[in-house]
């Protein structure tokens, strides 16, 4: 069975993401700024809606055909260090492990721009191509988070087995003897140094049929469930994680369809999204403000009988819960002292992914190997698919490329998402991620975790309608912190 593999123009051209600054829209890496919505003033006459209409068609056109080539490229992972995705370690020395960080990996929910699909209300859209790879990140990560609510622990896709053409290769780097700081040349190879040896897992002698696991009763079992979520997320005004809906949540805050969002603006869709939404049961989600989790907040948000005076915790009586934290690691560029904090965040089973992306393309960040962070990318323009049908083929909401790309190109605004099933699993959060955070070289970690209550802002903060900075309000006890955090439109306006 072919895969669907990623672009190559996917790498090259990505879109900004990034929200509205002063009013004024940004252009993407190729100059082109997305079309405007028919002005809704009394002067818009019928031929400017009709133009607006004709560029809007002209735009889908172009994104159609720059996301939509089918080049496949190899990403390379070396054996001797772990490969981290979403908690869990694979060392890929073992041909186990590179099989079951391949099944991992595939299993993970891969939503893309799609085309063909109905319009927009409000807009002549009907693709999002070019304009919301921002949603499409938000999205990966409600449907994590929603996999590891709904689905076993540690659940994989059974028909993952059948995708043997897995873009990846496994290198071995000889590392060179040296004596006095001198390397040594080694015997055997012409170039003495530093010469990978390469494991393919496309090589027939390790083709997935050979070295197929016995498929899981449980996944497979599961298979319903895992459909019914994919249609949640379907590109059709009903589905209530799907595109209409997190656009139609977003007028709320003055976008609309062919607009840029931002990782905070996206957290708060997604908030909305789930709390209107009736076909997911006992979960909640909590938006952190000014990069702080207020404890009290999220016990109000998913204590269901409110019994403070129990000894013990009641999770029959408690929400599972995914808390969104919109962060900024540094001005203009990432603080490299973040580093080693991100990567200890990515090694959390609690944590469910952050997305952000590097400058001008947003991306779904699921684990890294040693310097390089390991994604996710929406940029590959897809036809619809109707997921409602019953027999409906899910390859393409599967990813078979896995991609990495270097630390120091991270864009330095994101929102990082993780998951807790019941109270216990809460505060066993706090602890485990308040000691991640604590890795980082910088005085003050990038959030914190308080006791107490914050002010509900709400996604109306994030209005482009408003203009200038937006003040961060630091913790109690942290007045001298330095706010080195520009571009405030990703975060909340208070």
């Amino acid at each position: 069975m072919n895969s669907v593999s990623p672009s190559a123009a996917q790498y090259a051209g990505g879109v900004m993401h990034n929200e509205l600054v002063d009013g004024r829209r940004q252009q993407d890496s190729n100059g082109l700024t997305p079309p405007q919505s028919p002005d809704p003033s009394k002067e818009a006459m019928e031929e400017p809606e009709e133009m607006d209409k004709l560029k809007a068609k002209i735009m889908s056109a172009w994104n159609n055909v720059k996301y939509g080539w089918t080049v496949k490229s190899k990403t390379t992972f070396n054996k001797i260090s772990p490969v981290t995705l979403l908690g869990h370690s694979y060392l890929l020395s073992s041909e186990d492990q590179v099989e079951q960080f391949r099944m991992a990996f595939v299993s993970r929910i891969w939503l893309t721009y799609r085309r063909e699909f109905p319009q927009l209300e409000g807009s002549s859209w009907t693709t999002d191509c070019g304009w919301g790879c921002m949603l499409r990140s938000g999205q990966m990560l409600l449907a994590q988070g929603l996999v590891v609510h709904l689905m076993p622990r540690d659940w994989t896709w059974p028909d993952a087995q059948q995708l043997t053409d897995v873009d990846f290769e496994v290198l071995r780097m000889r590392s060179p003897l040296r004596v006095g700081g001198v390397p040594i040349p080694s015997f055997g190879s012409p170039r003495g140094n530093c010469t990978p040896e390469k494991i393919l897992p496309s090589d027939p002698t390790l083709r997935s049929s050979q070295r197929k696991r016995p498929e899981s009763t449980r996944d497979r079992q599961a298979e319903p469930i895992h459909h019914k979520l994919l249609t949640w997320f379907g590109d059709q005004p009903p589905a209530p994680f799907g595109v209409h809906q997190l656009v139609g949540i977003g007028r709320s805050s003055g976008k609309k369809a062919g607009d840029w969002y931002g990782p905070s603006i996206v957290a708060h869709i997604l908030r909305k999204a789930v709390a209107k939404a009736t076909v997911v049961h006992n979960l909640a989600v909590y938006v952190a403000q000014d990069c702080t989790v207020y404890k009290e907040d999220v016990v109000h948000l998913c204590d269901l009988s409110f019994n403070q005076t129990s000894p013990e915790p009641d999770n029959q009586a408690w929400k599972s819960v995914i808390i969104l934290v919109p962060v900024r690691l540094g001005g203009e560029a990432l603080n490299p002292s973040y580093i080693e904090c991100v990567k200890n965040i990515l090694k959390l089973e609690c944590c469910i992914g952050i997305i952000g992306g590097k400058p001008k393309h947003s991306l779904y960040f699921v684990g890294f190997q040693d310097e390089q962070l390991l994604y996710l990318d929406p940029h590959y323009c897809q036809p619809v698919v109707d997921v409602t049908q019953v027999n409906t083929p899910l390859e393409s909401f599967h990813c078979t490329s896995p991609k990495k790309m270097p630390f120091t190109r991270m864009d330095p605004s994101c929102t990082i998402g993780f998951y807790a099933r019941n109270k216990k699993d809460f505060e066993s959060l706090c602890s485990a991620v308040s000691l991640a955070l604590s890795s980082s070289a910088e005085k003050y970690p990038i959030f914190t975790f308080v006791e107490g209550h914050g002010q509900d802002y709400g996604l109306e903060g994030h209005s482009s309608n408003h203009s200038g900075q937006a003040p961060h309000i630091l913790p109690p006890g942290k007045t001298g912190r330095v706010n080195n955090r520009r571009h405030s439109d990703d975060f909340v306006f208070l």
